[in-house]
């Protein structure tokens, strides 16, 4: 079996099937205290031990069927954590199973978690907590084999103050007084379907919920719940969709939870609950398409995983195919190839930002000794969907590309897979086409830094506005900026606004009478749209429009969104007016910005300890 470089687990050794996690949620000490059960299963002859990742964990305690056993940690890595060692009292034949129930506490530094104080939340009177465990952070909650070659069902039992709610990644059980604690309460949790650890999750806060659709109810803090519930108002609409294009929906639920302003992504496509940034709430559901990108990941991503996150490109790109399938159905094919087109120009961005020499920018990446937080990018993600939507157009166009990825799914559904295994299947599917498929250059796409060595054809009708905009811009001398006004805009859609500023910043900087004079006419100042306001301030300050300095380091800040965040710091502190100023604001935000964001931001601003 292929090693996981990011992982100290060796499930060629032994499986773990099932967890039964049984903790309390401590905001005094901010801590996860209790029990984790692992049913594990030999998969050799005569197995002595196992080995799981921790990560900043304690362990007091550990039996294996009810008997004591003996434990160590082993050598600290930097960012790998801890592996900790149990030995069996007797030895496993191969097949057989045994419960390794381990007692243990989460530190409050743990990359996993972040926790809150009343005064952070929206409603400012009670704590919250939430979690994020892609990719490699379960460990720094309890011992598991955190790799996604491994996947298992999970029963939870989580006690929480009797005023809050729990929420996790699976089908809620019900929820009863706490005999040990009368001012707590007990939560319970069912995921009967197998998934892998990343996909683990929990939140604790005072949160409500809202139903939208027959298997979705939208939680948040009540300040939220509303606007939230008519934001995200369409997903029945995409489950509907993504089923009919890649298979019944198996998880039961599909619940969406609005978290605080510091969650560190988009989205995160934890089973039945997915989570998401407030910064979605437009008011006009113009970011919906992260809603039906999670969506999509209950088929490509929580069915069919990587097996190692050298293949992230697996979940990612098939998903954003997926994502964009149901925008086409949804919002007309124009509309796929103009988002299609707009991830093209994002790679670009992306690979303009990291170097096209840098190997990050491969498909299939090498992460031996590697961070997967630092080598995360959008290439996964553009670089995969451009492969599938090059081959859907090499290969007979949407229908019949469709059908390989229902196919597909099927196939590989509660399996982990790497590229190998998905270019086998592709060449299976398509054996009437292997002439075609043989033409690909498979080691460019896979295994060569920088763009892919071919770009797919795009329908440009809704691209040719943003296009022309941002050439009148470009190509504007001093004397014609008279010329701009706001009809300027009157046609365009949210996200062609997003497409102009994203072309604007592909480019070298505009004069700072050019962005001056676009306030005046377009006034972008007062656009709340998240996806707007940072291409708007991040092209201010690129300008070195000094007036932009306090709203992009307000953005920045008063949101946690790393694909904001970071360019948004990177940017300040590249120009020479903000550069202290960006590392003393993060400085003093520091310790409240979730752990990652933390870690990543203090790389780019050179601050890390």
């Amino acid at each position: 079996a292929m090693a996981d470089p990011s992982s100290f687990a060796s499930p060629a050794c032994c499986l773990t099937r099932h967890l039964y996690l049984r903790c309390r949620a401590d905001f005094g000490a901010r801590a996860l205290r209790g029990t984790v059960a692992l049913t594990a299963r030999a998969e050799r002859e005569a197995l002595r031990c196992l080995i799981l990742d921790t990560k900043d964990v304690q362990v007091f305690k550990v039996t294996v069927n009810g008997q004591d056993a003996q434990f160590a940690f082993g050598e600290k890595h930097s960012f790998k954590g801890t592996p900790l060692e149990i030995m069996f009292p007797n030895e496993l034949r191969r097949g057989q199973e045994a419960i390794v129930e381990i007692s243990f506490e989460s530190s409050p530094q743990s990359s996993a978690l972040q926790w809150f104080t009343p005064e952070q939340t929206s409603g400012k009177k009670h704590p919250f907590l939430f979690s994020q465990c892609q990719a490699t952070h379960c460990r720094a909650i309890f011992p598991c084999q955190d790799t996604p070659a491994v996947k298992l069902t999970y029963y939870a039992e989580i006690s929480v103050p009797k005023e809050l709610v729990a929420l996790m990644s699976a089908n809620r059980d019900g929820e009863t007084p706490d005999p040990e604690d009368s001012t707590h309460k007990i939560y319970r949790f069912r995921q009967n379907v197998p998934i892998p650890c990343y996909l683990f999750a929990l939140v604790v806060g005072a949160l409500e919920s809202r139903k939208i659709g027959p298997r979705t109810l939208v939680w948040a803090e009540k300040e939220l719940v509303d606007k939230s519930a008519y934001e995200f108002s369409e997903a029945e609409a995409m489950l509907k969709t993504a089923e009919d294009l890649a298979g019944p929906y198996v998880w039961g639920q599909y619940d969406l939870l609005v978290l605080p302003p510091s969650f560190p992504y988009g989205g995160m496509e934890n089973p039945c609950l997915t989570f998401v940034t407030p910064t979605l709430l437009a008011g006009d559901r113009s970011l919906s398409n992260v809603i039906a990108h999670e969506i999509s990941h209950s088929w490509t991503g929580n069915l069919v995983t990587n097996k190692t996150w050298e293949h992230f490109w697996l979940n990612e790109g098939h998903t954003v195919y997926l994502e964009r399938r149901i925008g086409g159905r949804l919002f007309g094919e124009q509309f796929r190839h103009f988002q299609a087109l707009g991830g093209w120009r994002e790679l670009q961005n992306t690979i303009n930002t990291l170097g096209d020499k840098n190997p990050v920018t491969n498909l299939v990446i090498n992460l031996d000794e590697v961070d997967p937080d630092v080598a995360y990018s959008s290439v996964p993600y553009e670089k995969g969907f451009a492969l599938l939507f090059y081959l859907e157009q090499l290969l007979g166009g949407p229908d019949v590309f469709i059908g390989f990825l229902k196919a597909y799914v099927q196939q590989f559904a509660y399996k982990s897979i790497i590229t190998e295994d998905w270019k086998n299947f592709l060449y299976s599917y398509f054996k009437d086409k292997v002439d075609i498929l043989d033409k690909v250059d498979w080691n460019s796409w896979f295994h060569a830094p920088g763009m892919p060595p071919v770009k797919p054809t795009y329908d440009m009708t809704l691209s040719n506005a943003c296009v022309a905009l941002s050439q009148r811009w470009i190509q504007a001398k001093e004397s014609d900026l008279g010329s701009f006004s706001s009809a300027d805009l009157k046609e365009m859609s949210s996200h062609q606004l997003i497409e102009f500023l994203a072309l604007l910043l592909l480019e070298a900087p505009l004069p700072l009478s050019h962005v001056q004079r676009m306030q005046e006419v377009y006034d972008f100042n007062a656009v709340n749209n998240s996806e707007i306001r940072f291409r708007w301030l991040r092209l201010c300050i690129r300008s070195k429009w000094e007036e932009a300095i306090p709203l992009a380091l307000k953005m920045a800040t008063d949101q946690g969104r790393m694909k904001f965040t970071r360019p948004l710091f990177r940017d300040l502190y590249s120009f020479d007016k903000s550069r202290d100023l960006a590392v003393k604001t993060f400085l003093e935000h520091r310790a409240s910005m979730h752990p990652v964001t933390s870690m990543l931001v203090g790389k780019d601003l050179k601050q890390d300890q």
